[in-house]
């Protein structure tokens, strides 16, 4: 078969499973047939592993040694002593086993134990250990699948710069709208179909040093204007660009406040150069440091990126044509294919979400019991949707909404319900708080994230700020403090606790998986500097390189644990990290030149700053997210290092902000797509390059948008603008900008501050962690105690209910995450419990019940629906939005206006002040 593909190496010799098609490996125990259906039977329900996981699993099972099963359960069981997703039972299993001398003493004592070990280490070994990654991602892997094509690169770009120029356009209008990389993937998908339907098939050969073939004496490849079929590494490749191209580069708010007369009006920041230099240097700084960490958040099986997994089903529903039957929790069997579940759900959401979108928009913001007494403060600021604290037991019908923090369906269910529960006991932090006045907050609305004056009005930035919008301390001290509501005094303390948390909880529980992943990239650079000044030891690299890539791409047990995509990429030419290097440096340079050519008043240091804080963080904030689909952002540690840094310079403050936050959240969402890449198997290079040249067509495209927005759309960023193009985030760019860098932490946290106490945050961020880790190592080595007999083996069910209970018990407690627990609080304010509550029980019914007892239904569609009812909601609101929010066509019935009456409209507050009075200290009383 010709090769139409580009960068796509020879593919690798088959692996022990598709050598032994014909027949399973008998692997050699004692045990009668039936005792080893119950093994397999026990080995899938620990597992979570379903019939045809198994049967694969079994074929490479018979070829593993007792010696290799034990060096590399070894460590799977270092790897993932800590892992909440890993299954407990099977981990448990698994350190009984490798702890057990009279395993390897006696063996044939053991026959049982053994087989069972030899099937989780094959199933682990030629498949994820995790079920919900063997549900979307196939690890089996053709390289001569065509991937770097005219096609991927042309639909590509061409919904790169699609996305952007819509995003960016609409990033200012009231309310905001915003296309995602799922709508791309959805259409890019027609469009790649009708390419392959109707261009021809004309082409060129590319010689072999171009194609950059891992192996050495591999033929050219063909460049063909139609390589034939659209398949799914193309869609991937056209996703992972879309994915980089939709969000606007962070630097446009810095922009648009510097150059609008009602902001700093600072005109230079009008020029295209400087403008291009700031959005190309934010942008790329993160890629730059994604691929240094790669070993530690990509390689790795451990790091599962769930939200890559959703992104993976959709891809999957359109190439996939798995037809076979499977059970559901009806009792029925379901022969669809993920493409027709896709359809199904697709049309029935996209129909269902105009009710609450735009003909009963109460189905939305559903807070039932407000309507009941519309100006009762304490009823609605409970159970108020809009302004309260949502704690209602039905508080949406919105899919918008149960989604809004992140998706039930998507990420597991023990941080969904770690999220709840850390968000839960700041609601009652936060209702404490309020009803005791604490801090004068029972004149604020009780959850709001404004700030407000010493008369309960939103503050008044213009009467704090001179002519040139510098603070002016003669000015603030003949107005008023700042004050944050009772939300936003919570929310505070536990962003103060989280990072700390952050770095203890990863030091505690992961520090054998950070060290492991330093080592290797100790050990790589080592033969770096070797390749580079020894020419002996470059020839023992090349060969050595040979060697080993044969041997992966064999797929033969080793007692080193590698899961199979780290084996299946292996055939792939890396990235170098000089190449990372140079973006890095690119972007560095780009900074410091954007800073120091213009007047910034800011040192261009901040650059470094941003570096340095996320080269701190990076690693535990992606180990967090990989695992567990929730990230910390570094925005409120950013504002809080720049304001006490800058001392009243906002501008200064923003680019600390900038450079502080942005490059850790862009490094791991870069981090995230190249996790796609690697699930999908595509060429690591092709990655590179799909990224790279994406972000600068989104760079160039935003900024030339943004021009035109600064100077064709007239009265921008007014009351007056045309299409409602208001710039509500701009203004809230400007407030924080004033607060944090012109005020400052010192005067709002410092040594007498009215909130220095809130820093009692940052102690308790470190205690929480410990507290966690001490009760989970007590309750691991109480359990592990009760449940091995005195010849070390695991105690059978029939010893009692006393140990299942434990087991119990000890599952949920590994699953109790201090980190998730803390993010969950972060969620709130203006944000509350309404959006949070409505996904523990769509989790639980996906990730518990149904996951539970029908695995193989669970498996095909899961995932798929929650691509689909995310792409309809997306596809729905653009409709919506166009046809008729657009061009204000609105529908005025008591289902829309229901939901903005009494404080639900405008935000009530507990106590009353006198007219003319004010709470805290007046004028002459504060400094």
């Amino acid at each position: 078969m010709a090769n139409h593909g580009v960068l796509t190496p020879e593919p690798a010799p088959p692996s022990p499973v598709e050598e032994t098609k014909t027949g399973l490996v008998e692997v050699q125990t004692s045990a009668s047939s039936n005792e080893l259906h119950m093994t397999d039977t026990r080995v899938g329900a620990e597992l979570n592993a379903t019939q045809e996981d198994l049967d694969e699993a079994k074929v490479l099972a018979g070829q593993m040694s007792l010696d290799d099963v034990r060096h590399l359960m070894t460590g799977v069981y270092k790897m993932h002593e800590n892992d909440p997703n890993f299954p407990h039972v099977a981990l448990r299993k698994i350190k009984n086993f490798i702890d057990n001398e009279h395993v390897f003493d006696q063996p044939e004592k053991h026959a049982d134990l053994i087989y069972e070990m030899k099937l989780e280490a094959a199933l682990i070994t030629n498949n994820s250990p995790y079920a919900e990654v063997r549900a979307v991602v196939s690890n089996h892997d053709d390289p001569t699948t065509p991937v770097s094509t005219i096609r991927a690169w042309v639909i590509g770009i061409g919904f790169s710069v699609l996305l952007a120029f819509v995003n960016q356009l609409f990033s200012i209008r009231q309310p905001q709208i915003s296309v995602m990389s799922n709508v791309a993937q959805l259409l890019s998908y027609p469009v790649g179909k009708l390419w392959e339907k109707a261009l021809p098939d004309w082409g060129i050969m590319l010689p072999a040093f171009i194609v950059g073939r891992k192996v050495a004496g591999t033929p050219a490849a063909r460049l063909s204007l139609n390589p034939g079929p659209f398949n799914k590494k193309e869609h991937m490749m056209i996703t992972i660009m879309a994915n980089v191209a939709w969000n606007t580069p962070y630097t446009d708010y810095i922009i648009w406040t510097q150059y609008m007369p009602q902001y700093f009006n600072q005109s230079f920041a009008g020029q295209f150069s400087y403008q291009i230099l700031m959005a190309l240097s934010t942008s790329l700084i993160g890629y730059g440091l994604a691929g240094l960490a790669r070993r530690f958040l990509v390689y790795p099986a451990y790091c599962v990126w769930p939200s890559s997994l959703v992104t993976i089903a959709l891809n999957e529903a359109f190439h996939s044509e798995d037809k076979g039957p499977v059970s559901t929790p009806w009792r029925t069997v379901w022969r669809a294919t993920r493409m027709k579940f896709f359809l199904i759900t697709f049309g029935a959401m996209f129909v269902y979400y105009w009710f609450p979108s735009y003909i009963f928009t109460a189905l939305s913001a559903f807070s039932w019991m407000t309507w009941i007494a519309p100006d009762n403060v304490n009823l609605s600021s409970i159970a108020g949707f809009n302004n309260g604290l949502g704690i209602n037991p039905f508080p949406t019908w919105d899919w918008v909404n149960v989604t809004y923090m992140y998706d039930p369906l998507m990420i597991p269910f023990f941080a969904t319900i770690n999220q709840f529960i850390g968000a839960l006991f700041c609601t009652l932090f936060i209702i404490a708080i309020w009803y005791t006045n604490g801090y004068n907050t029972g004149y604020l609305p009780i959850n709001s994230n404004r700030v407000f004056d010493n008369t309960g009005h939103i503050y008044n930035i213009s009467r704090i700020v001179d002519h040139r919008k510098i603070f002016s301390q003669e000015m603030y001290e003949a107005y008023s403090p700042g004050y944050m509501s009772a939300g936003s005094i919570a929310l505070y303390i536990f962003f103060f606790a989280i990072y700390p948390a952050t770095l203890v909880y990863v030091y505690l529980n992961h520090r054998y998986e950070f060290v492991m992943g330093m080592t290797n990239v100790w050990a790589h650079g080592k033969s770096i500097v070797k390749r580079v000044f020894s020419k002996h030891a470059r020839a023992e690299y090349k060969a050595e390189k040979e060697r080993n890539g044969a041997a992966n791409s064999n797929g033969n047990a080793t007692s080193t644990y590698q899961d199979v995509h780290n084996r299946l990429i292996s055939v792939y030419p890396e990235v170098s990290e000089f190449w990372y290097m140079c973006v890095l440096a690119a972007a560095v340079a780009f900074g410091l030149a954007g800073i120091a050519g213009w007047q910034t008043y800011t040192t261009p240091g901040v650059v470094f700053y941003g570096i340095l804080l996320c080269l701190v963080f990076v690693i535990p904030v992606g180990i967090v997210r990989a695992m567990t689909g929730v990230e910390v952002t570094l925005n409120v540690l950013a504002e809080f290092i720049g304001g006490a840094w800058s001392n009243g310079n906002a501008l200064a403050m923003n680019y600390f902000k900038a450079y502080g936050y942005v490059t850790c959240a862009s490094a791991l969402r870069f981090s995230g797509d190249l996790k796609l890449a690697h699930y999908l198997k595509i060429p690591p290079r092709h990655t590179f390059a799909a990224q790279l040249i994406a972000t600068i067509v989104s760079c160039i495209v935003c900024t030339g948008v943004l021009n035109f927005q600064m100077n064709k759309i007239e009265n921008v960023c007014t009351p007056q603008a045309p299409n409602k193009m208001t710039c509500p985030g701009i203004n809230t760019f400007f407030t924080a900008a004033v607060m944090w860098g012109t005020i400052g932490p010192k005067r709002v946290f410092g040594s007498g501050g009215q909130y220095s106490a809130m820093l009692v945050g940052f102690p308790i961020g470190i205690v929480v962690p410990i507290v966690f880790w001490y009760v989970q190592k007590r309750l691991r080595a109480h359990d592990e105690a009760q449940n091995v007999d005195a010849h070390g083996n695991v105690r059978s069910n029939s010893d009692g209910e006393v140990a299942s209970r434990q087991a119990t018990v000890l599952r949920w407690a590994r699953q109790a995450h201090p980190i998730v627990f803390l993010g969950g609080a972060l969620n709130l304010t203006p944000y509350n419990l309404s959006y949070l509550w409505p996904t523990v029980p769509v989790a639980f019914v996906s990730w518990i019940w149904i996951r539970g007892r029908h695995l193989a239904f669970w498996a095909r569609y899961n995932y798929v629906l929650s691509a689909s009812l995310s792409s309809a909601v997306a596809v729905s609101g653009i409709v919506i939005f166009f046809a008729l929010q657009y061009t204000e066509i609105d529908l005025n019935w008591w289902g829309n206006e229901v939901t903005a009456v009494g404080c639900e409209a405008t935000a009530c507050t507990r106590l009353e002040l006198p007219k003319g009075t004010h709470f805290g200290p007046g004028v002459g009383e504060f400094h």
